[in-house]
């Protein structure tokens, strides 16, 4: 295929450039300016290209230029992560001109100036916010803050900035300096009666968003719920609209309103599909909440798909070394890791969670919050693989080891971060109670599966899925190793009941409750019982079988449909008390 003119003169500015002169095509159009610097990127693999790029992408006007073309993001995610991966002198640098292009502004200075000036701000923090680069945003906002101070500006401007500053925040577990930020923000609304329906959306969005992200589901539910009343489609931006949808379904999956969150995450997918591609970052984001809701309604082959989806289309917008790749790595690790359970077959699990642990090492201090979940994940499956290793006991002991290790560091972190009655925390008792029962350290098991429930039960109620988890995992360690058969038979029903109430009778998690009763039964010849419950898991698997079925004959479990107006959905969604 021929080069076209344009091209070829792209091609030898580039090469002209290498030998210096850069500084001579500032006056260039936007878009040939980017096309030059894209050029400069596809020939990274050379020493002299990829100096120039990384030397001239730190200009801040050439890079504000860069920034104005909005359709071209994804290219540009990936020229930053090359040039400033682990390189913090290369961001501080680009804040720093900020910083003093800015700083000039004062009351005096004429607002339209201000403005532009303030706008400059939001597109440089938000695009590093998009890009997980969630520290360098919160010093922009800061900064933007500072100038509204400064110049006096209007409530607008300090509302949204500080709901931007609130998000950078909470997704960096910044949670000290957020719940500053979120209770100043609250005064602010409750203060103000003239704000309009697209400031509070996203508001009150970024307020389920700071709950969520501390495990505190009941006020994530409200604001969430607050946030889709005051949506209206023709005042709300799109994106706006998009991640609002995707907070109400994250909120409503762990108060466990699954119609409620298909129906929200799915209209969320159409949205973007509409408004972007399914080559962007967003509908990326989309892709993992649908994973999510996949996951937590036990369909967990049409999540892993929707997990693979979202990893693909993020590696290729930002670039594989980036916060949000790791999260997508970590996604598709634990999805993976559920559905190979049965097999295991953890080798693609176990991939994707060293991949996400590696970046996340790379990127982030060596005791934040956020390297807790990918160790997390890692953890669980180096136990399986070391419950599947019995011929080589030292191989066996050391990877138990490996994975004590990963889950006290979590189980640390969530200490530190949240404190003992925290849902989060009760899961890493939980998974070092597992871990503690392979090891044979059954008394530690008993003891971390008791916190777990008594956390769980304070904060969720008695009949959650997560209490039932780790009720299932106690009555497995009553059963098979401590003898305790009657405990073990009453946890079990518990287990069951709360099972089927949530998911129905072909639940995958309901075949280990049914076969640790048929243990029990088995060890204490209760035959009626036996018979009882053989009879019944052999009805379970007629119906798990047929599901799975019904998930494989399923044309494309990513075509995505939703043709309820957003109106209409809203108000199935939201019940007449919370109208």
């Amino acid at each position: 295929m021929g080069w076209s003119l344009y091209d070829l003169s792209v091609s030898s500015i580039v090469k002209y450039s290498s030998r210096g002169g850069f500084e001579a095509l500032s006056w260039l159009p936007e878009n040939i300016l980017f096309d030059i610097f894209f050029e400069l990127y596809e020939k990274r693999d050379t020493k002299d290209y990829k100096n120039i790029l990384k030397i001239e992408i730190k200009d801040y006007e050439l890079f504000t230029k860069l920034l104005k073309i909005g359709n071209r993001r994804g290219c540009l995610h990936k020229i930053i992560q090359f040039c400033g991966s682990g390189n913090t002198a290369f961001f501080r640098s680009l804040i720093q001109d900020f910083a003093e292009q800015i700083g000039d502004l004062s009351a005096e200075t004429d607002k339209l100036t201000i403005q532009r000036g303030l706008e400059t701000g939001i597109n440089f923090g938000g695009f590093l916010n998009e890009g997980g680069y969630y520290y360098e945003a919160s010093r922009i906002f800061r900064i933007c803050l500072k100038i509204v101070h400064f110049t006096h500006q209007k409530t607008f401007w300090l509302v949204d900035l500080n709901a931007r500053l609130l998000n950078t925040l909470s997704s960096y577990c910044l949670f000290e300096e957020a719940t500053l930020v979120y209770t100043l923000l609250l005064e602010e609304v409750n203060s103000r009666k003239n704000l309009d329906g697209a400031v509070l959306c996203r508001v009150y969005t970024e307020f389920s968003t700071y709950n969520f992200l501390q495990s505190h589901y009941q006020e994530a539910f409200k604001w969430a719920m607050k946030a889709l009343l005051v949506i209206d489609a023709n005042l709300v931006k799109q994106k706006t609209v998009i991640d609002t949808l995707r907070q109400a379904s994250r909120a409503c999956i762990v108060k466990r309103e699954f119609f409620k969150a298909e129906l929200l995450i799915k209209k969320a997918v159409c949205l973007c599909q509409e408004e972007y591609s399914t080559s962007h970052a967003k509908y990326a984001d989309c892709m993992l909440d649908y994973g999510s809701y996949l996951l937590n309604i036990d369909s967990i082959g049409p999540s892993q798909k929707a997990y693979q989806t979202a990893l693909t289309v993020r590696a290729d917008y930002f670039g594989g070394n980036n916060l949000k790749v790791a999260v997508g790595h970590e996604d598709l690790a634990y999805s993976t890791y559920v559905l190979e359970y049965s097999s295991g077959r953890f080798q693609d699990a176990m991939s994707h969670a060293e991949s996400s642990l590696r970046i996340c090492e790379e990127l982030l201090p060596e005791d934040h919050l956020l390297l807790a979940s990918p160790k997390r994940v890692l953890a669980l499956i180096l136990e399986e693989i070391a419950i599947d290793n019995e011929q080589d006991p030292a191989v066996k002991s050391s990877l138990l080891e490996e994975a004590e290790k990963l889950h006290l560091f979590a189980l640390g972190m969530s200490l530190r971060v949240f404190g003992e009655t925290n849902v989060q925390t009760a899961k890493h008792y939980g998974n070092l109670g597992r871990l503690y029962q392979t090891m044979k350290r059954f008394q530690e098991a008993e003891n971390m599966h008791l916190k777990a429930i008594k956390i769980k039960e304070s904060l969720l109620g008695p009949d959650d899925y997560e209490v039932a988890l780790s009720v299932g995992h106690l009555a497995s360690l009553y059963n098979y190793d401590m003898k305790e058969y009657t405990k073990a038979e009453h946890l079990y029903f518990r287990s069951i009941e709360i099972g089927v109430k949530l998911f129905g009778p072909s639940y995958s998690g309901l075949e280990y409750d049914y076969r640790g009763l048929i243990q029990v039964y088995q060890a204490t010849n209760s035959s009626d019982k036996l018979s009882k419950y053989n009879s019944i898991l052999g009805n379970w698997s007629i119906l798990k079988d047929a599901k799975d079925s019904e998930e494989v004959d399923r044309q494309n479990v990513l075509e995505v449909t939703s043709n309820l107006p957003l109106a209409e959905l809203i108000n199935n969604v939201i019940s007449p008390s919370q109208s």
